[in-house]
């Protein structure tokens, strides 16, 4: 992969939280970027907000034609693609054996399907530019949170398929990095229980600080994720960097 400068990014749930974050960072360092996200006013407000060298496309991660259709707008418009970050995802607030089974599918198809649909979309135009694929996924997914199981499995499964894509991809210098973020602000829009599912997380003002002393930001994973697109990671592949303040180092006194 080239250096971060002139490259192209696609950026999957990229009109808020992380995924805008992200798109930013990497705006600074001279790339252009593609975001992609299911509702449309917000999108059209992030590409006003991101500028020129950025572009948003409304898609659903779960749903193949979508997909297809970003990856073809991003290379009609760029030619290439030089990274995904697959963001995009959705929670359910509920016990696993509390979960309805279409509660379930759909925060497989979001944060399983998802992934996988993106990345094997984007595999052909990263072989050509020897790019790199970044996946975000939690420390929900390292550690089982019995509130969110759906999502604990999702994410889980998310680290797989990262290793999976990272053997797969590197026979053609493409790489495939998790970035596992702890409780981060502003929180998830699509996170709920099974009866308002999008109704958003809790403030993150009533969160518990990390032993770090605060709760984690998009800056944080931005800033990681700009990292394993770059350079300096070039021999990283395969990794699991989490980024949670400490929080699963063990039990402060």
């Amino acid at each position: 992969m080239r250096g971060l400068s002139g490259s192209v990014a696609l950026i999957t749930g990229g009109t808020s939280g992380i995924g805008l974050e992200v798109a930013r960072r990497l705006l600074a360092k001279s790339a252009r970027v593609v975001i992609t996200g299911r509702d449309a006013d917000r999108g059209a407000a992030a590409e006003t907000e991101l500028g020129p060298d950025a572009m948003f496309v409304a898609a659903d991660a779960g749903d193949p034609d979508d997909v297809e259709r970003s990856v073809n707008a991003t290379l009609a418009r760029f030619e290439t693609i030089d990274l995904l970050v697959n963001n995009a995802g959705i929670a359910v607030k509920e016990r696993l054996v509390d979960t309805p089974p279409a509660d379930f599918d759909r925060v497989i198809a979001a944060n399983v399907r998802g992934p996988y649909l993106y990345a094997r979309a984007c595999f052909p135009a990263l072989v050509r530019s020897r790019g790199c694929m970044i996946h975000i996924g939690s420390d929900a997914g390292l550690r089982a949170e019995q509130a969110i199981g759906a999502y604990s499995i999702s994410k889980a499964a998310l680290v797989m398929m990262s290793n999976v894509l990272a053997l797969d991809g590197a026979a053609h210098g493409v790489r495939s990095n998790c970035v596992c973020p702890g409780a981060t602000a502003p929180g998830m829009r699509h996170i709920g229980p099974a009866s308002d599912p999008d109704r958003g997380d809790d403030d993150p003002a009533t969160w518990t600080a990390a032993p770090l002393g605060r709760v984690g930001t998009t800056r944080d994973v931005a800033d990681a994720v700009v990292y394993l697109a770059g350079p300096e990671a070039a021999f990283i592949s395969g990794s699991v960097l989490l980024i949670d303040g400490g929080n699963a180092a063990g039990l402060p006194a």
